[in-house]
């Protein structure tokens, strides 16, 4: 008895002992490391801040008094078609039309159909699908899809490479140097699943011909699977909020933004003066958009002219875009900002610009402090006591931050608070690709093509090719499915399950709870609703789910 009481008396003098030796480190190594990182994360937090109402200050200016494209610079309709060969040529310069793709057996046929279809001269256009597929039946079907349009007089062409070198920089790269595109002065670029409508470049090309000084006209995505789920809802909100916001003032009071990679046209002279097309990180669109920045050349952005896309709908899909889309721009930032620095051609405004806004603060901080702030410093708060967040810099600002986000999107405005939890959620893969492009290591050069599902929700017979009692490509059918064996998302396997979000799940709801119990801060709620957030995406219940049998 008296053994086993001191024995108890020992356990209970070294836990009184570890208890102890817990409170000093805390109180005097992770409680001063954590207030840093408070102090940081608040300095990101009032960048942020201010760099979305300056933004959205420019964007209620443009709305207010009017100041549309057609304002700011010349704007003249295209001639209507004329048998006199002269004003034709000047009226309408040639244009090549590139469109990349890489196995898109589910969309291939909308962007070249809605390519040939785009009201401009057949003989003053030029169409190129650059194919990079892997899949011979694909290749084969897309081949055969540009037959039948050139047997109805479209100068289209199916170019294929025998290696993916470059990838999609690599593929707009070679198809420049086809012998046929030398007249070309204006290349417009679509993805695979981007539908132009049929005045795309009535709308745009004035702006190239009129305004030497431009190199490049940007419209805006609008998404025909936008309502197919809730992950779509949130991506569209998100979207929205870059086009109608980020470009519009970047456009407005800079004439740089980012290029988007597809829905544009650019002046082909800018492509081949600026270096052409770059591989050597895989946001080859925007590194072109820099480099024509920094030799002086301006961009528009045309928010009225809307181009149709998919939005990936798979969670899978979701991750391997937003980790190539903040992994880049990290990577181009490092490769980049000496040579931005240096450059004597543009004015120290507009390098201050590309350093400070567009690149640290929209492709560093933003991941930076989403995640670090939100995820870890504000629940580790919670776990130690003796650290204090302002309210105005847990609550107050970020909420404000969040409602300024949410303006793209007002019919969407009742699900703000699921999007930023989402938005918080995405973060975690957003940091660690930013991450690993600025540190050039692991997965910096991965290219992996957002899979696209086609007309989300509909289902087709197995794929076949009909080619019967035709005469010639013009009576040819091809007959394909746009997806899969289609539904709503739906807990399969293990498989499915996102460890990463689980454990931050996890870490979330014991930051709650250990609230509740101990700190007493008021966190739990939130804390409970982003480990909700994670859990959710943790066990596949978000997106859609396509049975790949």
């Amino acid at each position: 008895m008296l053994d086993v009481g001191s024995l108890s008396i020992d356990l209970e003098g070294i836990e009184e002992v570890l208890l102890t030796k817990w409170k000093q480190i805390r109180v005097n190594i992770v409680a001063p490391l954590l207030r840093v990182a408070v102090l940081i994360c608040l300095i990101m937090t009032l960048m942020i801040f201010v760099e979305k109402v300056f933004v959205g200050l420019i964007c209620l200016v443009v709305k207010v008094f009017k100041l549309k494209p057609e304002k700011r610079y010349r704007w003249e309709p295209m001639r209507p078609e004329t048998s006199d060969l002269e004003i034709g040529v000047l009226s309408y310069p040639m244009v090549l039309i590139q469109i990349p793709m890489y196995n898109e057996k589910e969309v291939y046929k909308l962007s070249i159909g809605a390519a040939c279809n785009l009201d401009w001269p057949s003989d003053r256009m030029i169409i190129q699908v650059l194919d990079d597929s892997t899949d011979p039946v694909v290749k084969d079907l897309v081949g055969l899809e540009c037959k039948i349009w050139k047997s109805r007089g479209l100068n289209i062409n199916h170019e294929v490479r025998n290696n993916r070198k470059g990838y999609k920089a690599g593929a707009l790269k070679d198809g420049m140097l086809h012998y046929s595109v030398k007249d070309c002065e204006y290349v417009a670029m679509f993805d695979a699943d981007f539908q132009p409508e049929s005045d795309f470049l009535k709308r745009t090309i004035p702006f190239l011909i009129h305004n030497p000084e431009i190199a490049l006209v940007q419209a805006r995505w609008t998404f025909v699977n936008a309502n197919e789920c809730m992950m779509t809802r949130m991506q569209e909100m998100s979207l929205d909020y870059h086009f109608k916001i980020e470009q519009e003032a970047g456009s407005s009071a800079f004439s740089f933004f980012g290029f988007n990679g597809t829905a544009g046209v650019w002046r082909i002279s800018t492509i081949n003066e600026v270096g052409g097309w770059k591989d050597r990180t895989t946001v080859e669109d925007m590194d072109l958009a820099v480099r024509s920045s920094l030799d002086g050349w301006k961009f528009v952005y045309v928010g009225d002219v809307k181009v149709k896309c998919e939005l990936p709908s798979t969670f899978k899909a979701y991750q391997y875009q937003q980790h190539r889309w903040s992994c880049g721009p990290a990577n181009l930032f490092k490769k980049m900002i000496l040579e931005i620095i240096a450059n004597k051609k543009v004015s120290t405004w507009k390098k201050i610009h590309l350093i400070y806004n567009f690149f640290f603060i929209g492709k560093i901080v933003a991941h930076i402090s989403t995640y670090i702030f939100y995820c870890i410093v504000i629940p580790l708060s919670v776990l130690i006591p003796e650290v204090e967040i302002p309210l105005w810099g847990v609550a107050y600002i970020p909420t404000i931050i969040t409602l300024l986000k949410s303006v793209g999107t007002p019919s969407s405005f009742h699900l703000v608070i699921p999007w930023a939890l989402f938005e918080n959620v995405m973060s975690l893969h957003r940091i660690k690709a930013a991450t690993t492009g600025f540190l050039e290591v692991g997965r910096v050069n991965e290219w992996i093509v957002t899979a696209k599902l086609g007309d989300g929700g509909k289902t087709k017979p197995s794929m076949e090719v009909i080619v019967k009692n035709a005469k010639d490509l013009r009576d040819a059918k091809v007959i394909e499915p746009l997806l899969g064996d289609y539904k709503k998302p739906q807990l399969r396997t293990w498989q499915r399950f996102h460890l990463a979000e689980l454990w931050m799940g996890v870490f979330m709801l014991t930051a709650g709870f250990y609230d509740i119990a101990y700190t007493k801060k008021g966190y739990f709620i939130c804390l409970f609703l982003q480990s909700f957030a994670f859990f959710i995406t943790g066990f596949g219940f978000i997106g859609t789910s396509v049975k790949t049998s």
